[in-house]
């Protein structure tokens, strides 16, 4: 049972009176901060049993508080059936206040503020930089360097890849999710670049799924090879044995030289008890040691890890001789 925890007085420090500028807001989100902050040492002890069993518990006890936040209210009844839908990362990303009320929008605003959302955001202009890197290491031409996004989601990172009309004759994306409606918001946001920069994007939309990955067995026939392959926010949802042979699939797909890159949330992110207990959004975190025991076996000529600056995530990168 949580105790010390006065959600009630949490809510009505901040729903009487008006909060009308960002300095009380801030206020709000720090003040948000110091309750959260009390939270994780009255759980940290907690069997993974127990964890669910209590975290079920509190949000029954929130939900008048959840149900003000758009964000945290997607999370936690996840229409498309998962947390981390195309709509929660367009939330995230444009990290902006919304709801109907003041308080409302404090609290969808606060969770988007924390390192686990900022550290989605990070990826998103780290992934153009490391395929620009990557190009310039392969010495590849000017059209047609092939690159993947698996469980790619709304990939708002291409809006950074194609800056300029040079861009588009540089890259061959194929961007592949399980969920066509996050296909759609991609394709949709590619299409007004496109519109934007008057060019097109040479871009394939793949609606598969890892268990289709697995049992196909020869995945080069089928999709062909690339230079760069990477996923961000599929991995933290799979187990040790199934994230092993979905890292084998991909790196058979690359060419020699090319890079697989996979980001993982890392056992210390520092958001883990927050998005457990507000948002139902469990995932399954990984140490160094355990994120490259994924690619032990590979032929690799360099596999070693990155961080994000939040501490919250971690990229595990590797290379094919």
């Amino acid at each position: 049972m949580i105790r010390h925890f006065n959600a009630r007085e949490l809510f009505n420090s901040f729903s009487k009176g008006v909060i009308v500028d960002e300095g009380e807001g801030r206020k709000f989100l720090q003040h948000f901060d110091e309750w959260l902050q009390q939270l994780r040492p009255l759980t940290s002890h907690y069997t993974r049993e127990e964890q669910e069993r209590t975290g079920f518990y509190f949000r029954k006890q929130l939900w008048h508080i959840i149900s003000c936040s758009r964000f945290l209210a997607r999370t936690n009844l996840k229409p498309r059936g998962y947390a981390g839908d195309f709509e929660m990362m367009r939330m995230v990303y444009t990290n902006e206040y919304e709801g109907d009320t003041i308080f409302g929008r404090l609290l969808h605003k606060h969770p988007l503020e924390s390192p686990a959302a900022q550290a989605v955001r990070n990826r998103r202009s780290m992934i153009p930089q490391v395929l620009r890197d990557l190009k310039q290491r392969l010495q590849h031409g000017n059209n047609g360097f092939k690159i993947m996004s698996v469980a790619c989601g709304p990939a708002w990172e291409m809006q950074d890849l194609f800056r300029q009309a040079g861009d588009f004759h540089e890259f061959d994306v194929t961007l592949l999710d399980q969920d066509v409606e996050a296909l759609s918001e991609a394709a949709g946001a590619i299409a007004t670049v496109e519109k934007t920069r008057g060019e097109k994007a040479n871009v394939t939309y793949l609606n598969e799924s890892v268990r289709t990955m697995l049992r196909t067995p020869n995945l080069t026939e089928k999709w062909g090879r690339f230079h760069f392959i990477y996923s961000m926010g599929l991995f933290d949802y799979l187990s040790t044995p199934v994230a092993r042979a979905v890292a084998h699939k991909l790196f058979e797909l690359l060419i020699p030289g090319g890079e697989l890159l996979i980001g993982n949330y890392h056992v210390s992110n520092p958001t883990r008890t927050y998005m457990e207990y507000w948002m139902d959004w469990v995932l399954l975190y990984r140490t160094e040691s355990e994120i490259l025991s994924l690619v032990q076996d590979f032929p690799s000529t360099a596999s070693y890890v990155t961080y994000d600056n939040t501490g919250a995530q971690m990229f595990l990168r590797t290379v094919k001789p």
